[in-house]
Formats: structure tokens, sequence, C-alpha cells
């Protein structure tokens, strides 16, 4: 397992998903206390490259020891890239959920949506 870690660049969503914003290019992936709170990640399902994402909607499902739960987009568009390693490591979201256990990568539909994600300082404090 990954330390706790919670990065400054990126941006928090309250069901404990982050994105990291590139012009108008998200990366998305689950938060530390997400998959903390999940255990071992067993099996990701992601969706197709083409799908339409829609802000504070499930997307993906992650199968961890305890249970099937639903990823939620932080932000609204098209996936342009799914992280089709995660099929064969999925563990990689336990061990590194900022770096190489991120998601999908994301066309923002409406880059002002990030307006309503959370800072650092912000999902920190709501964790509390």
């Amino acid at each position: 397992m990954a330390d706790a870690s919670y990065p400054e660049d990126l941006l928090y969503h309250p069901e404990h998903d982050w994105a990291k914003i590139d012009g108008d290019v998200a990366t998305f992936g689950v938060t530390w206390y997400a998959q903390d709170a999940l255990g071992e990640v067993v099996y990701f399902d992601p969706p197709e490259v083409g799908t339409t994402v829609t802000k504070d909607e499930p997307y993906a499902e992650v199968e961890s020891v305890k249970a099937v739960s639903d990823v939620f987009a932080p932000l609204s568009g098209e996936i342009i890239e799914v992280n089709t390693s995660l099929g064969d490591t999925p563990e990689t979201i336990n061990s590194d959920p900022y770096g190489d256990g991120w998601m999908v990568k994301v066309k923002l539909s409406d880059v002002s949506e990030t307006d309503a994600l959370m800072d650092q300082a912000t999902y920190l404090e709501s964790l509390s």
C-alpha cells in the first residue's frame, strides 16, 4: 500500500476521486483515502474510449477483496484514454493511486466544472 498522501496539484471530488487538469484534458483516479477504504483492489472494469462521462455519475467499477464500488466522474467529458494496464495489475490502484494507478483521461466538455471541486486543503478538511 502507498503511504497516505494528497498531492497539492490535484482537484478532489467528494466521492474520493481526483482530477489532474492539463488544459481541456483531465486524468482521473481515486484518492489514497478511497483505495485504503476499498482494501486490496483485484479488478478494474473501465469504460470504453469514446464513452461520455457526466460529473458526479459513476463511470467505472473497482472490485476489492471487500466490495464492488462505483468510481464517480469528478468532471464531464469524453473518455480519450483508458489505463489498460490496470486490467493486468489492478493492485497498482493501491500502490500508486496518483501515478501509474490513474484510470482514465477525459477531454472535458465544460472546464468551468472544475470550480466545484475541492483543493487539497478543503479535501483534507472533509476527511476529518
